[in-house]
C-alpha cells in the first residue's frame, strides 16, 4: 500500500531533506545537500521564492517507510510573465518502483490542476534561479556546486509516466590539460581593444559586496531574459542568492566588464564546495562537518562557472572570450585542475560553441520534463 502524505510540519520537512541520504547510501558519487541550507529553501516563511509563489511538498510511504518525495510548484511569477498557467514539479527523489513514482507525480499533477493549471514541468528545485534538471547523461562523476545528481533510472520512470523533454541543459568540463588557451593568449590585445570603446574588465570587489550585487542584478534580469523558463528575481530573491554565493566567491572568478560605471557583462565563477560537501555526513555541519567545510575549502581543486552573461548591444565584442580568459588565467596561476561551464541550453549555439573553441567536453545532460494535463 503506498500512500501520499502532504508535508505540515517541521519533522516532516526534515524527513522530507533527509530522504535522498538515505536512498544514495553507498552511492560514492552523491553529494548531501547541507541541512540548513535545504531547510531554508523549502521554509515558505524564509525564503524569498514564496512571497509571490507557492508550493506543496508530499511524502510517499510505503510499509510505513519513505520510499519518495516532491514538490507541486505554483509559480505566480512565473505564470504573469509568459502569460500561461503552468505548474512545475522539483525536489523529486524515489526508489527504483514505478507505481511509488506515478503517485508521486499524479500528487503533484493533481496539486497543480487545483490551481487552474493545464502543463507541468520539471523539476525545477524550486525554479530555474535554482538546481534544475533531471541528470540524463554524465553518471560516472559527481556533479559540481549547487547543480543536481540522480540516478539512471529516473529518466525511466519521468519517461514511463509520459513526460516528454521540453528542453536540455548541457555541462562542459574544460581540463587544464588540454584546454585552447587562445583568449588567454590574446588577452591584453582583446582587453586593449575593449579599453579603446570605453570598457574594463575588473574583478567584484567583495568589501563593497551590496552595490555590486545591485548592479549585477540588472545585468542578470536583462541578460537572461530570452532563456527557457528565465523568471526576473525581485530585489530581495537576488540579495538572498548573493548572500549564500558571497560565502563562497573568490574575487579571482568573479570579473565584471564595466562602462561609465555601470556593469555590462559578468562572469561568476565558484570554487566547486561539493568536494567538501561529499564528506559531510547527512549535511550536517555540526559538530564536526563545519571543520571538514573550513579546512577542506582551501584544497579544491576544481571550479564551476555558474554564470555569464553580457548585455545585448555589447555581444560579440570579445567582451565574453575576456571573461573566460580572466578566469581561465586566474585558475591555472591557483592549481585548478579543470572547470564545469554550467548550465547551457541545448540550442544556445553561440554559447556552446564558445566554450567548445576552448576544448569544452559536453560530459553531462539534464532534461527538463513536460506534460499537458
Amino acid at each position: 500500500m503506498i500512500n501520499i502524505i502532504p508535508v505540515t510540519t517541521k519533522k516532516q520537512r526534515a524527513e522530507f531533506i533527509d530522504f535522498p541520504h538515505d536512498l544514495y547510501m553507498g552511492d560514492s558519487n552523491y553529494v548531501p545537500e547541507l541541512f540548513m541550507a535545504q531547510d531554508d529553501l523549502l521554509n515558505p516563511d524564509k525564503h524569498p521564492f514564496y512571497k509571490n509563489s507557492s508550493a506543496q511538498l508530499f511524502l510517499a510511504y510505503k510499509d510505513k517507510k519513505i520510499v519518495g518525495r516532491i514538490a507541486a510548484i505554483w509559480n505566480n511569477v512565473y505564470n504573469q510573465y509568459y502569460n500561461v498557467s503552468e505548474g512545475q514539479f522539483g525536489f523529486f527523489d524515489c526508489i527504483n518502483d514505478q507505481e511509488v513514482a506515478d503517485k508521486l507525480f499524479d500528487t503533484a499533477v493533481e496539486w497543480v490542476k487545483s490551481k487552474g493549471g493545464n502543463k507541468i514541468f520539471g523539476p525545477v528545485n524550486p525554479s530555474t534561479n535554482e538546481t534544475c534538471g533531471m541528470l540524463i547523461e554524465g553518471f560516472d562523476l559527481p556533479p559540481m556546486a549547487m547543480m543536481p545528481y540522480n540516478r539512471p533510472y529516473y529518466n525511466e520512470l519521468a519517461d514511463n509516466y509520459g513526460f516528454t523533454k521540453q528542453v536540455d541543459l548541457r555541462a562542459y568540463l574544460v581540463r587544464s590539460e588540454n584546454a585552447n588557451l587562445r583568449s588567454v593568449t590574446l588577452l591584453d590585445k582583446l582587453e586593449e581593444r575593449l579599453k579603446r570603446s570605453g570598457i574594463i574588465l575588473r574583478q567584484i570587489d567583495l568589501k563593497n559586496f551590496t552595490q555590486e550585487a545591485d548592479k549585477i542584478k540588472k545585468v542578470y534580469n536583462k541578460a537572461w531574459d530570452k532563456n527557457l523558463g528565465f523568471v526576473p528575481m525581485s530585489d530581495e530573491e537576488f540579495a538572498y542568492v548573493a548572500k549564500d554565493l558571497k560565502m563562497v566567491v573568490d574575487p579571482k572568478y568573479c570579473i565584471l566588464a564595466e562602462k561609465e560605471n555601470e556593469i555590462v557583462g559578468f562572469a561568476v565563477g565558484i570554487p566547486n564546495i561539493n568536494e567538501v560537501l561529499i564528506k559531510i555526513k547527512r549535511g550536517r555541519l555540526f559538530p564536526f562537518g563545519i571543520f571538514k567545510l573550513l579546512f577542506g575549502r582551501k584544497k579544491i581543486k576544481t571550479l564551476r562557472v555558474m554564470m555569464l552573461g553580457v548585455l545585448e548591444g555589447y555581444r560579440k565584442m570579445g567582451i565574453e572570450a575576456c571573461l573566460y580568459g580572466r578566469i581561465i588565467k586566474n585558475a591555472q596561476a591557483s592549481g585548478i585542475q579543470s572547470a564545469e561551464c554550467s548550465w547551457m541550453l541545448d540550442h544556445n549555439y553561440m554559447m556552446n560553441h564558445a566554450i567548445e573553441q576552448i576544448n569544452g567536453e559536453l560530459y553531462k545532460k539534464y532534461r527538463i520534463y513536460e506534460k499537458q494535463i
